[in-house]
């Protein structure tokens, strides 16, 4: 993660665009910018995405281009930068996305900068129209059900998702289409929404119209994340269309729906984990030394990269070794923080109270058996859960192996989620992709076959044998299995729903804890389905 100095952050930014600036240039514009403005926000399409008085953020200049990173407790997202623009209010920087060729903006705003809720709605309401004219012009014949754009909580209809119906007679198309005013994410999440649509336009017919599938309408240059989804369902279920929408000139494009799209993928090469800890180990000692022994025995040591560890309680780190370059040197030394965010602090005489104190209470109030009242205990349950399994996988699924198993691998340098959860290996050989949620999610079925997809396709290329994942292990020419791991009380009521549209090809287990997963890990229910088999594709293009 990059800082600056007191007497950078003070310097006046110069007013500085795009076009002339190289990837080193870019990195140091949006340093600079955060540096000043420590607590701005990230908005994107009038959303906002990070407050950075939370979240963190690493920029490097990297092959030739320049690569940000910004991660918080909801969400992780990687971008390209491509341009930057210090404007009066915000900077402004336009960032590729994967699959996507009409660059999108980010912009880092001092103050919260977001759309009204009068503009949103209008937005909205005025998509409605659009729609409608459309659906008449490019759906002659069809008979155009109402068009719904109002919340719908019971059945997971959010205001952003546009529902109608296409009718014929005795047969039926859903529709799900979205603006392009609204978030990526929501974009992204119109998959989702399609599948429950498409159930509840079948429940509702009860039988009387067939409804023969759904159409999917995302706005132009937005569609790669659904499209890449959509190539998953399951044929046999239903009709799968996607169409993206150029709204200014209400004009609609087919879609074709392909399963083996052109990933963009990057994966880091692995590391030697024990070298690592060695290579860090003054600064990590250093760290250990003010800890009293009992929460030496508690921390766990894990190494991020060759040259960085994390000192952790139950999944939360409260301290790091970078192990880098000297100021104006060519010696290296251990560079030691502690805390995350705007409260990220480096260990020194002056600071070793304060990190004894901030400890003092982390290791006080993050138990097992500790009280929810409590912030620590409650603070980043998803880490938790990933901090046990890692250790004790084989008691919640004996098939996989008990190691090596990798946490956060920095597999998708091109996809809003940059990190898997864990992934592993069963003992004959084949890919495991662990998708791990502790509060209730509507899209966790999409996100982890998200990570499924881009597992096999680097699984495919080689790319794990090349960058030395499970060394001395044979691997199996399986496609992975995917897994999802979830409280049993914090399981979506569509969860189930959504995994049964799913291609058999796609082959889940989800796993179902006890409440209590913290104290022990304990099974309540397992499910699953899909074959790993290919099956024969068609009528899934628009």
């Amino acid at each position: 993660m990059h800082t600056l100095s007191r007497s950078a952050a003070a310097r006046p930014l110069p007013v500085r665009s795009s076009p002339a600036l190289r990837p080193e240039a870019l990195a140091s514009l949006i340093e600079e910018y955060l540096a000043r403005n420590p607590k701005a926000v990230v908005v994107e399409e009038g959303a906002q995405l990070f407050d950075m008085s939370q979240a963190r953020f690493k920029v490097e200049p990297s092959s030739g281009r320049c690569v940000l990173q910004l991660w918080s407790e909801q969400r992780n997202l990687v971008r390209t930068v491509v341009g930057a623009e210090l404007r009066k209010d915000a900077l402004r920087v336009q960032v590729s996305r994967f699959g996507q060729t009409k660059p999108q903006v980010l912009r880092f705003v001092a103050d919260r900068d977001q759309r009204t809720p009068f503009a949103r709605d209008t937005a909205r309401s005025r998509y409605v129209s659009v729609l409608a004219r459309i659906l008449t012009r490019y759906f002659a014949g069809w008979k155009q059900g109402d068009l719904h754009a109002s919340a719908d909580l019971e059945h997971s209809f959010g205001p952003a998702y546009v529902r109608g119906t296409l009718e014929r007679g005795q047969t039926g198309w859903a529709v799900v289409a979205i603006n392009g005013e609204e978030t990526p994410g929501s974009v992204d999440g119109i998959a989702t929404i399609a599948i429950l649509w498409l159930d509840h336009c079948r429940q509702r017919g009860e039988g009387r119209r067939l409804v023969e599938g759904v159409k999917v309408i995302v706005p132009a240059g937005m569609a790669a994340t659904v499209r890449a989804r959509m190539a998953w369902l399951n044929p046999a279920v239903a009709k799968w269309e996607l169409y993206e929408l150029d709204e200014p000139h209400e004009e609609l494009s087919a879609l074709s729906i392909d399963v083996d799209g052109n990933f963009d993928l990057h994966l880091s090469s692995a590391f030697d984990g024990e070298a690592a800890i060695e290579r860090c180990r003054a600064g990590v000692d250093r760290l250990l030394r003010l800890l009293p022994a009992d929460a030496r025995t508690r921390t766990e040591i894990v190494p991020r990269s060759a040259t960085e560890i994390s000192l952790r309680l139950h999944g939360l780190e409260y301290a790091r070794v970078q192990h880098t370059l000297a100021a104006g040197s060519f010696t290296r030394e251990d560079r030691v923080s502690f805390g995350a965010g705007a409260n990220e602090t480096s260990l020194n005489p002056e600071t070793e109270d304060l990190f004894r104190e901030l400890t003092q209470r982390l290791f006080e109030g993050r138990l097992p058996d500790g009280s929810m009242r409590n912030p620590l205990y409650r603070l980043q349950p998803e880490r938790w859960m990933e901090s046990r399994l890692r250790l004790e996988i084989v008691e919640i699924e004996p098939q996989i192996a008990a190691e090596p198993v990798y946490t956060q691998v920095p597999a998708l340098a091109s996809s809003e989620r940059g990190m898997l959860d864990l992934l592993a290996v069963t003992r004959g050989g084949r890919l495991a992709v662990l998708e791990l949620k502790a509060g209730e999610d509507l899209h966790l079925p999409f996100q982890g076959l998200d990570y499924w997809m881009h597992v096999r396709a680097l699984e495919r290329a080689g790319e794990f044998a090349r960058t030395g994942y499970f060394p001395g292990v044979e691997r199996s020419t399986a496609p992975p299995l995917l897994y999802f791991v979830v409280p049993s009380l914090r399981l979506h009521s569509a969860t189930e729903t959504l995994l049964k549209h799913f291609s058999p090809e796609v082959e889940w287990r989800l796993i179902a804890l006890d409440e209590s997963w913290r104290k022990r890990l304990r099974v309540v229910f397992r499910k699953q389905g899909g074959t790993g088999r290919p099956m024969e594709r068609g009528g899934n293009a628009g």
